[in-house]
């Protein structure tokens, strides 16, 4: 038995846990483990840091149920303030992720233990309708929109988000993340919640942000102005900038603010080897 140190983050509600060059051969057992929200420490994700040239660092997501997934908005501006505060810089971080390399800036806020950070997320590209996706029902004339930010994302229009039986639907489309979107009390806001792949129901997600701003910038839900449209979700608003800067770009801002440090047990069995050292 040996211990591993983690470091608890969140994004507007999604939590994640941080940890680097944990020596762990079985990583989705530990993501299991620690993420459990009555027998672990609780998370929405755990998220692992190891070495690359290149770049600050390797970025690799695991769900709370163990899965891995390829990119998490919120979480890279939770990794990125767990690295910050170990290298003792705010320099910006080319991060590689499992859906390609992202570039971090960050700042400071009057908050000690939150940073704001800017996240170049990629092109949205879309995709093919999921499989299973004629469960939900949805009526022909609802705006309908999949597309990736290197993870696979479905956004639907509805007149208010909070009716939904979000957990239902989710579950039926469980190899996606399901966005519901809506009008925001302002023409460049819109209303977001969503369902996780491999998480389940959390109070934000950044990838989602930018899937539901990107369709209802297109729908005309609503307008952005200067680029920009203020998502707002359980946990809080992110803001989305569009087409920056080639069309069908897109650049997450929000905050990720520390919660604190902790020690976990680790059984023999998932101890092995691998990850190096981040400077």
């Amino acid at each position: 038995m040996s211990t591993l140190t983690l470091t608890k983050h969140h994004g507007l509600g999604n939590d994640f846990l941080v940890v680097f060059h944990p020596h762990v051969e079985d990583l989705p057992a530990l993501a299991r483990q620690v993420c459990d929200r009555r027998r672990g420490i609780g998370a929405d994700g755990m998220l692992v840091g190891e070495s690359e040239d290149g770049y600050a660092a390797r970025m690799v997501l695991f769900n709370a149920d163990g899965s891995r997934a390829e990119m998490s908005g919120n979480g890279i501006r939770c990794f990125a303030q767990a690295l910050a505060a170990r290298r003792g810089d705010l320099v910006p971080q080319r991060i590689l992720t499992d859906a390609g390399e992202r570039c971090v800036t960050l700042s400071t806020t009057d908050d000690e233990h939150t940073i704001h950070a800017s996240v170049d997320m990629g092109v949205i590209e879309p995709i093919a309708e999921p499989a299973g996706w004629e469960q939900l029902g949805c009526h022909p004339d609802r705006p309908v929109m999949h597309v990736s930010l290197g993870n696979p994302h479905s956004v639907v229009g509805v007149e208010d988000v909070m009716v939904i039986d979000l957990l239902s639907l989710g579950l039926k489309i469980p190899q996606v993340n399901l966005e519901v979107v809506a009008p925001g009390q302002h023409q460049d806001e819109v209303r977001m919640r969503v369902h996780e792949r491999g998480a389940g129901i959390t109070e934000a997600c950044g990838t989602g942000a930018c899937a539901a701003a990107y369709a209802a910038a297109r729908w005309g839900l609503a307008t952005p102005r200067d680029g920009k449209l203020v998502v707002e979700m359980d946990g809080g608003s992110a803001t989305v900038t569009l087409d920056s800067p080639t069309p069908g770009r897109a650049t997450l801002t929000g905050p990720a603010t520390y919660i604190g440090t902790v020690e976990v047990a680790v059984g023999v069995a998932l101890e092995q080897t691998k990850f190096g050292e981040i400077a």
